[in-house]
């Protein structure tokens, strides 16, 4: 391709994408993807940060999933720093649907703790696809510091991210349960019964949780079957 043919791709790429419609965004970045073109990566990434729509983004992910990593993975990587919190999340969202690995040293701790919600649940996946193995307790210890953090769908995040790591985890969930934190002690339980028994769901195992948690403050019970 041309220089003038990829200027002129790239132009038509970015008006598309800036169409009034989600669905015409839709459109214009699956078709992006049916046709992977260098050129259109930084369109594609560029418009991941301000994208309104979950449904869009979630078609520039996989329309930059398209394109071979060398080309993708570095700008990706540059989001990362990213004082936008979308560019960010998006850009952890994108990292884990590539799984390229040697995108794993820019999973930092600040990533991991970002006050954002969305851009820490965005890191932990990306975490769990990314990490090599003698990494795993490093991050399994960043995961725990998280423990009774946001709301049901974050803890229910961490929690997944835990399953994805597999029996080690047990050990890290299970020092959790001491913590003297309520809420800490309550979704470490909670993981705990989700690793263990996952067609329970989560919601039954926060639920059965609350229950282990109040009943061990009592006045009496010194231990409480889980």
């Amino acid at each position: 391709m041309t220089k003038n043919t990829a200027d002129t791709r790239t132009a038509r790429l970015t008006a598309a994408l800036e169409a009034p419609t989600a669905s015409a965004r839709l459109n214009a970045a699956m078709a992006a993807g049916m046709q992977p073109e260098p050129s259109d990566v930084e369109v594609l990434i560029a418009r991941c940060t301000v994208e309104p729509d979950f449904y869009v983004r979630d078609m520039l992910t996989w329309a930059l999933t398209r394109h071979d990593a060398s080309s993708t993975v570095e700008i990706l990587l540059g989001e990362l720093t990213s004082s936008v919190t979308q560019a960010r999340s998006q850009a952890l969202h994108t990292l884990s649907k590539i799984g390229d690995r040697r995108a794993w040293p820019a999973i930092t701790v600040e990533l991991l703790r970002d006050r954002n919600d969305d851009v820490a649940r965005a890191a932990w996946r990306a975490a769990v696809v990314l990490v090599p193995d003698d990494a795993r307790s490093w991050l399994l210890d960043q995961l725990a510091s998280q423990f009774g953090r946001g709301d049901r769908h974050t803890q229910l995040s961490l929690s997944r991210a835990f399953a994805s790591l597999g029996e080690a985890s047990l050990a890290v969930v299970e020092r959790a349960k001491s913590s003297r934190d309520e809420g800490v002690r309550m979704h470490a339980v909670a993981t705990e019964r989700y690793l263990r028994n996952p067609e329970e769901g989560f919601d039954a195992a926060i639920e059965q949780a609350r229950r282990v948690v109040a009943l061990r403050g009592a006045p009496g019970v010194e231990q409480v079957e889980e």
